[in-house]
């Protein structure tokens, strides 16, 4: 292991601490990150951590680059065999492959060492449900929030606009701050997925409506986050991804709908972006900010069911 990462640091505190050189590879791994991307990585690290039943992430990491190039991929791969054989969905065995992945790039990066793990994931069925709970469920979720007047109504209806008249995500929602509406343009600074610079989105009346509404009743209308928490015990402070998705739960338990999910909604209303724009994909590219127009077509094929027709002809 490089000797490189062997020296002191001085957190913000103005305090000298040693840190071990796996430790330091953690902290440029996670550097820069977003809270939520943070949080993905620190789980499936935990996850490898459990597997090697070490004390602790970083003397799982110390003990993964300091293998030997095969025996390394011969270790993830064996972790790999572990999460199928425990029943985790591919989806979450290819994420913490490839989390582990990205971090040895790092590593390999600032010296490490000189290999990258080859280690693949495993096949699993890419967007596997693109449609969501469907227009019917996000229109009874509306009309139960329609009369409220309270702090939590406006609150759970302006989420909600973003999260389906936007398609935004769940953890563009929960970065935002007041300062980043600008109800007169009727636009929204947001931090997208794996962007490093904000990018704004142009809302719609009814979406710039409900911010505005929202507004009126917030705790602290002229500053810090623009969604908070309403809860006695963190009034005030910002809401998290985590915190988006029980009140999601919670309203769809209201409507009888169980396990609602925000990107549910974002499914949602991408493929009705394309229903009614008769299949548009570059509008729909547009709207969903995707960087890949394919996946677009993943939706646009399923919503049409194209392998059926086919089939059909046959």
């Amino acid at each position: 292991m490089s000797n490189a990462l062997q020296r002191v640091t001085a957190p913000a505190s103005g305090a000298l601490v040693t840190q071990s050189p796996a430790e330091r590879l953690l902290r440029s791994f996670l550097a820069g990150r977003s809270p939520h991307t943070v949080r993905g990585y620190q789980q499936d690290l935990e996850r490898f951590r459990e597997f090697l039943e070490v004390p602790t992430v970083a003397e799982a990491v110390s003990l993964l680059v300091g293998l030997p190039h095969g025996q390394a991929n011969e270790t993830v791969l064996e972790f790999r065999g572990a999460l199928l054989d425990a029943k985790f969905s591919p989806s979450t065995v290819n994420r913490c492959i490839s989390s582990l992945r990205s971090m040895v790039k790092i590593a390999r990066v600032i010296g490490v060492v000189p290999w990258t793990l080859e280690v693949e994931g495993t096949q699993s069925a890419t967007y596997r449900d693109t449609r969501g709970p469907g227009v019917e469920v996000v229109d009874r979720l509306f009309a139960l929030l329609k009369d409220r007047q309270d702090a939590q109504g406006l609150r759970d209806t302006a989420m909600l606009r973003l999260l389906y008249n936007q398609g935004l995500r769940r953890g563009e929602v929960v970065g935002v701050d007041v300062g980043h509406f600008a109800a007169a343009r009727g636009t929204l600074s947001i931090l997208g997925k794996k962007r490093r610079e904000r990018e704004l989105v142009h809302l719609s009346a009814v979406t710039t409506a409900a911010l505005e509404a929202w507004l009126a009743a917030h705790p602290s209308p002229s500053t810090g986050p623009l969604f908070v928490s309403l809860d006695r015990a963190h009034k005030g402070h910002r809401l998290t991804g985590d915190g988006v998705l029980r009140v999601l739960r919670s309203l769809g338990e209201q409507i009888g709908v169980k396990n609602l999910r925000p990107h549910g909604l974002r499914h949602t209303a991408i493929t009705t972006v394309l229903e009614r724009s008769n299949g548009n994909v570059r509008a729909a590219q547009a709207f969903s900010r995707h960087k890949n127009v394919g996946t677009l077509q993943v939706y646009d094929d399923a919503r049409q069911n194209l392998g059926k027709k086919m089939s059909d002809l046959l």
